[in-house]
């Protein structure tokens, strides 16, 4: 094993004295596997890894972190897309994957308690004998954990009948950012502070349980697949479904790349020569689906669909859905490297916003792979470059900002399930004026005055607490009488 002196000696031994030493990672090569997230496009190698087991565990290692003034990061299972889980070369990464108990499926109140290292699929598994789910279901959820989920305010497929992850979220024990473990329920009376949180990447503490609500499973669930000779008349169905009052519980869009890839990593088996695929699940009360679903499929053919598959089969539902699930991962078959981004636009505005994409594409001679929850209008262009070829990293930043200058051009966010991380911080102005984003860091300095959870995520310029927008020359007073430090 290869030993260097720790960056961080005093808290390093005394992390070693509370966890252990299997529970403590120093190793420069095994340091090395914590450095990214899913976005593997930004990239740091933290100073000291911590694997705790219990609430009380990590409550001891932030309180350790305040003593020492050093920052940390927590980290779940590592498939965040936005750099949210990027650790700091001068800080503690948390790894919460060690927490993986689920404690309660309390069917009676139809809710489920379990930690923040549980899977997202696995709530799913634990309810499905007593006939209940867990609604949410980011494309990742066999592996992605629910902590995560929770920092994210995580989305998914079936998120446009069902909601995100803060719909689904009752209560949250969390460690505060000076190590105190306090609970913040739905129901308790004032701010929404639960919903603060959610969603807040890591900014304002560490969830160590979470309480999420199960939901019913339907009576029936049928799927339809519909190819296309083109994105343009596939959104043309989707904006006839939602104008017809029918609801899907996921409505998703691959275009011709994207299903290229799709067929070379999972061969799905999608229609040939689609320059379009739509998924559409509807599910409920049995009469209901098989109402709603004639009238899906007419809207699809009088949309230009040239092909219509139909699978209410559990294992023939999986097969239609193996290509959408796969497309992100997919993709590394046909390009060295990609970005992948998560803006939103109006569902009224896909035709232009997909045009101006492929504008963006051909101007930048950058190729662009559409996958999208089609139904809210989440978009997930994923901007393939090789990053051996010399500037061709730097092009693809600038398409995919771009496309979100893009996104709010026309109404919408520069996200909508991805969350902003490090990656797109620098376009929060994009959305946000100067009021608007002091306003976000008065709640994260009330939880986090000294900026030490998850430092340098979702803001573009790290302030003090108080401080003033605007450039400022010299020392700042709170820093001059001691009474702020500067990070």
């Amino acid at each position: 094993m290869t030993t260097a002196p720790s960056p961080l000696p005093g808290l390093t031994a005394r992390l070693l004295r509370l966890l252990g030493p299997g529970s403590v990672i120093t190793d420069p090569v095994r340091l090395r596997t914590y450095e990214c997230d899913g976005l593997t496009y930004h990239r740091a190698t933290p100073a000291v890894v911590v694997l705790p087991e219990t609430a009380e565990q990590v409550a001891a290692v932030v309180r350790e972190c305040d003593a020492a003034g050093t920052p940390f990061v927590a980290r779940g299972a590592g498939t965040g897309l936005s750099g949210g889980a990027v650790p700091r070369t001068d800080g503690v990464l948390i790894v919460m994957s060690r927490m993986r108990r689920i404690l309660e499926i309390d069917i009676p109140n139809r809710r489920a308690v379990v930690e923040p290292g549980v899977t997202n699929l696995a709530i799913t598994e634990a309810a499905r004998p007593h006939g209940y789910y867990y609604a949410p279901d980011p494309s990742s959820q066999q592996v992605c954990s629910i902590g995560g989920n929770v920092a994210e305010n995580s989305g998914g497929a079936h998120c446009l009948k069902y909601g995100f992850t803060v719909n689904h979220v009752l209560a949250v024990e969390m460690v505060t950012p000076q190590g105190e473990i306090v609970t913040l329920d739905a129901a308790d009376p004032g701010y929404d502070l639960l919903g603060a949180f959610i969603g807040s990447e890591g900014t304002l503490g560490i969830a160590t349980k979470i309480t999420v609500r199960l939901s019913r499973a339907p009576e029936s669930v049928t799927t339809l697949l519909a190819a296309f000779a083109d994105v343009e008349s596939g959104g043309t169905a989707v904006s006839a479904i939602i104008a017809a009052g029918i609801v899907p519980a996921a409505i998703e869009m691959m275009d011709a790349l994207a299903i290229e890839a799709a067929e070379a990593a999972v061969r799905c088996g999608y229609p040939a020569g689609a320059g379009a695929v739509l998924i559409v699940e509807l599910d409920g009360p049995a009469a209901e689906v098989a109402q709603q679903f004639a009238r899906v499929r007419d809207l699809c053919l009088r949309s230009g669909a040239f092909e219509t598959r139909t699978a209410d089969d559990p294992a023939e539902r999986a097969a239609i859905w193996r290509g959408r699930r796969s497309a992100f991962a997919a993709v590394g078959r046909i390009s060295p490297a990609y970005l992948v981004q998560d803006g939103v636009v109006p569902r009224t505005a896909l035709p232009e916003v997909l045009a101006g994409i492929e504008e963006l594409s051909a101007r930048f001679g950058i190729r662009v792979a559409n996958v999208f929850h089609a139904g809210d209008g989440n978009l997930h262009p994923l901007v393939l470059f090789d990053d051996a070829e010399e500037g061709a990293g730097e092009r693809a930043e600038r398409v995919s900002g771009e496309i979100l200058g893009l996104c709010v051009a026309y109404g919408g966010s520069i996200t909508g399930e991805h969350g902003v991380g490090v990656d797109k911080a620098k376009h929060m102005p994009a959305m946000f004026g100067p009021d608007d984003l002091d306003t976000m860091q008065l709640v994260r300095c009330a939880f986090d005055p000294r900026n030490l959870s998850n430092p340098g995520k979702i803001f573009p310029t790290p302030r003090l607490c108080g401080e003033a927008p605007g450039f400022r020359k010299g020392v700042h007073p709170l820093v001059a009488s001691g009474e702020a430090d500067l990070f």
